[in-house]
This record gives C-alpha cells, sequence and structure tokens, in this order.
C-alpha cells in the first residue's frame, strides 16, 4: 500500500478523450489523499485515471506547446504571429534554446504530471487493492499504463535520456537520475505490451472513450520503429490492422472535421467540446487561426519546404492533402476569402481549425475539434516504413500505397474538388519500385506529407539522421544534430532534481 500523502487534482467536467467519446464526467475533486484511503470505490479509481488524461488536452494553446517542439522546430512551421510576443517559440525555431526556455518548460512539466497522475492509478490499484474488483482494476490499470506510456514516448522524443519514474513524486523521490533512452523506451514496450492485454478492443455505454487494445499497439508499433526493431514494428502494426475495426476514412478531412471526428480511422483521440465550464475546447483554433477579423494569434504558419514537398501530377494537379492542410492565396480559408495580410509565410495551417459557421469570432479559443494523437494513416506508414527497413520492400509498398489511393481517390469521395467524380491522371499513383533506397525517400515524403502539422515531424527527422536533418534544417544556422537532437532538460527540473547536474 501507498502510505505517503499526495496532493492530486481531478478535474471535474472531464471529457474523455478518443475517437467515439461523448460524456463528461462531473464532480471536481481537489484534496489530499492518502492513496490507500482514497482507491476505495470504483467511481474514485475511474476519476483518478480520467484525471490522467487531463494533460493531453490543448484547451490553452501555450500550456502543451507540444505542436512547438514537434514542428516549429521542424521544417514543416515557423512561430508566426507578431514579432517579439511569445518570444521563445521564436527561439525554438531558430535553435537559441535555453534551459529556461518556456516551451521547453511547459512540455516538460506537462508530460511529467500526466506519468504522475498514471502513477497515482497504479500505486492505488496494487494487487493489495480489494475494495476494487480484479476485472476492473485491470482495465483501470490498463488505461494508466497506455497514458504513461504515451507520455513517456513524447518526453523521450524530446529530451532523450530523462528520469524514468515509476512511482508517484514525494519529497523522498523527487531527486531521480536520468536513464538512458534506451531504459524509457524499454519501459514503453512493457507499459503498452501490459495495456494491450488488460483493455478491450471497443468500450461501450458509459464508458465510452477510453484507451483502447488498438491504442496500444499503435503506440507499441510506433515505439518500434523509433527503436529501429524494424521486424516488431511491422509486425505489430499488422496486429492492428488484424482487429479489423480500423480504416481509411474515405475522405482524408474526416479526421480534422469536427463533425466527422467520430470515425473508423481515429484510434487514440484528443477529445475537445467547446461550451463546457469548466472550458474543454481546443485552443488551438484561435492560435492557429489568423489575427484580425478572425480573431485569432496567428501563430503555426506553415513553410514553403512543405508545400513543396506535396506531389504535383504532369498536368499541374497537386495532391489534394495539400489543400486541405495549408491554406494560401486563390484558395477559400474555410469560410472566408483568404488574405495574403495574414501570414508571413504566405500560408496557414488549416488542421484544428474550425470554420466561423462552427466556432465564431467570440468563441473563437473553445472549439470543439479532436486532436488526432494516433491514427490508422499513421500505423499502416509505420508498417511500410518498417518493411522497407527490414528487407521486405515489394510488401511495403501494400500499405504505402492504402495512403496514396485514399489522397488521390478524394476526386471520388469529395464533391467539392473541380473535377469530381474522375481522378486527374497521373495523380498520385502507385508506387512501384522495390529498391529499398528509392522507397526510403518516397516513404519519408508520404508520411511527411500525409502527417503533416500534427506534431511530429521534427522527432521524424531526428530518427532519421544527421544528414537527413542538417539538410532539412539548412535554413537555420544555429542548429547542430548532435547539440539539438534533443531539447535541454529544464532549469526548473535541475534545480529541483539534484541528481541531473547544473
Amino acid at each position: 500500500m501507498i502510505k505517503k500523502y499526495i496532493i492530486t487534482a481531478i478535474t471535474g467536467s472531464f471529457l474523455l478523450l478518443t475517437a467515439s467519446c461523448k460524456k463528461v464526467l462531473e464532480q471536481p475533486i481537489l484534496g489530499t489523499y492518502q492513496a490507500a484511503n482514497y482507491f476505495t470505490s470504483v467511481a474514485n479509481a475511474n476519476a483518478a485515471v480520467n484525471a490522467a488524461y487531463v494533460p493531453l488536452t490543448f484547451t490553452d494553446a501555450f500550456s502543451n506547446e507540444i505542436w512547438v517542439l514537434g514542428d516549429v522546430a521542424s521544417d514543416d512551421a515557423v512561430k508566426g504571429g507578431l514579432p517579439g510576443d511569445q518570444a521563445d517559440i521564436d527561439n525554438i525555431d531558430k535553435f537559441n534554446i535555453l534551459t529556461s526556455n518556456s516551451a521547453v518548460e511547459a512540455v516538460w512539466g506537462r508530460y511529467y504530471d500526466g506519468v504522475s497522475k498514471a502513477n497515482f492509478v497504479l500505486g492505488g490499484l496494487s494487487d493489495e487493492n480489494k475494495a476494487v474488483p480484479d476485472a476492473t482494476k485491470a482495465t483501470i490499470n490498463g488505461q494508466a499504463k497506455f497514458l504513461r506510456a504515451y507520455y513517456y514516448f513524447m518526453l523521450t522524443n524530446c529530451y532523450g535520456d530523462i528520469p524514468l519514474r515509476l512511482q508517484v513524486a514525494t519529497a523522498d523521490n523527487l531527486s531521480t537520475p536520468a536513464v538512458p533512452q534506451a531504459q524509457i523506451f524499454a519501459q514503453i514496450e512493457k507499459d503498452c505490451t501490459e495495456a494491450a492485454a488488460a483493455l478491450p478492443t471497443a468500450w461501450t455505454g458509459s464508458d465510452l472513450g477510453r484507451a483502447t487494445k488498438g491504442a496500444a499497439l499503435s503506440l507499441l508499433a510506433k515505439t518500434y520503429l523509433f527503436e529501429a526493431k524494424y521486424a516488431m514494428a511491422a509486425q505489430t502494426a499488422q496486429q492492428v490492422e488484424a482487429l479489423g475495426i480500423y480504416d481509411l476514412t474515405a475522405k482524408f478531412t474526416d479526421n480534422f472535421n469536427a463533425g466527422t471526428k467520430n470515425n473508423k480511422e481515429a484510434i487514440f483521440s484528443i477529445w475537445h467540446t467547446a461550451g463546457l465550464s469548466p472550458k474543454q475546447g481546443n485552443a488551438m483554433n484561435q492560435a492557429f487561426a489568423p489575427r484580425g477579423t478572425l480573431n485569432g494569434y496567428g501563430f503555426f504558419q506553415p513553410t514553403q519546404s512543405l508545400v513543396s514537398n506535396f506531389e504535383q501530377s504532369a498536368t499541374g494537379v497537386d495532391d489534394p492533402r495539400l489543400d486541405y492542410t495549408v491554406a494560401r492565396a486563390g484558395h477559400p480559408y474555410f469560410d472566408s476569402a483568404f488574405d495574403a495580410s495574414w501570414t508571413a509565410t504566405g500560408y496557414l495551417t488549416k488542421k484544428q481549425i474550425q470554420p466561423l459557421s462552427e466556432i465564431p469570432t467570440a468563441t473563437k479559443g473553445d472549439g470543439n475539434l479532436n486532436v488526432e494523437a494516433l491514427r490508422f494513416a499513421d500505423v499502416l506508414l509505420i508498417e511500410a516504413e518498417a518493411l522497407n527497413e527490414a528487407g521486405n520492400s515489394a510488401a511495403a509498398l501494400v500499405p504505402l500505397n492504402k495512403i496514396r489511393k485514399r489522397a488521390r481517390e478524394s476526386y471520388l469521395n469529395d464533391n467539392t474538388l473541380t473535377g469530381f467524380g474522375t481522378v486527374p491522371t497521373g495523380l498520385l499513383p502507385d508506387i512501384t519500385t522495390t529498391s529499398q533506397t528509392q522507397l526510403r525517400d518516397l516513404i519519408r515524403r508520404e508520411r511527411r506529407s500525409e502527417l503533416a502539422l500534427e506534431f511530429g515531424r521534427f522527432f521524424d527527422l531526428i530518427r532519421y539522421g544527421s544528414a537527413y536533418a542538417t539538410a532539412a534544417l539548412r535554413d537555420q544556422p544555429n542548429f547542430n544534430f548532435t547539440t539539438n537532437k534533443f531539447f535541454p532538460i529544464p532549469q526548473s527540473e535541475r534545480s529541483t532534481n539534484k541528481l541531473l547536474g547544473k
């Protein structure tokens, strides 16, 4: 039993996070609890695990700045906004990064808070706990293990070698040395494997919205990919497929439309709902929207490099994902005309944004669009890359071409496209090469187009290696692969955790 007294803040009106969640849990709980005394009912156990989902949310875009570390640091986006506003984001973009950088501090604090909340659940629902039925305890612990794995996956990709905390932080264990990234990945593997064994493939009724077996397996496949365990990554991605419950949506945009956010492609979504108190809406809807009459802040502007990554047919027809992802001159910005003065790069992001017809200017920062943390397209691209790297390039073509087929067949499924009803000749043809080197480059390009501005490009750059990352960031003279492949552990952590050094 855990005897330490710890502080927990379990947020009321918390909206569960995955693709089919509509439930709001009320009953706010604030206070000091002894874990052995807190986990005395299923209701309390559920409230505790619900709290462990909260750090994932984007109800404040500047408290969860994974978009900064994952994309602004990359070749896909720049800060945007007014000069001098949120200067530390510019410093990330320019690789002038101090240990006191606010974005570096924000992600570290928020994701370790998620780890702590997951640890609270796992510590309170130990084998000795007899107040919660074993079956219920298993699924709640499965959720906590998945969440802890997800937080650690993001943390180690951001910071490299970090402290591995598997118990609730107390005055006695705050100082924890950093361990090698391989040890963090090993724990993620363990947590994902155990979560997959404990979690159902789907939830029903009042439990809709919790993490599932598919989510755990998808994160495990992605972890194996990042570790270059290619055979295991491919095999695990195929296990996700074999569940038979996920598929690509007919329309790419269904993943970024509030009206279709419950769909077969969403494996694990960070859920947001507008109009609740306390706020549960997506604040990126305002942070990323243009300044001026649309009441946005103008941050997170796509680059020309990203736009140029999208393919074009020989007759000049663009990959439709370009205009689904990026706003540009000559094309409408949802239900507004595009204004070139809105952007320094010539482009705006369309992901995480809703039209004024859904979220008016008065409530711009309270959107109800989900953030797709894990979607089936990512799993297919993991499978393709892993198969190619494992030496099975012919098999890699199958999942890769599923992605391309969905993209080009936008012309058969989206009646807003000019020329609807016929796929333009030569647009996104199936890839046929089985050269591992050529296919590697094609898969990387496809991954960039498909998953653009979903907060993961920088982590891909780094795992592709020094030559690739240095070439991609050649416009950033301060970038040095050895120095900048991980962000610095924040000074606030170093000041508290004496085992990290100065």
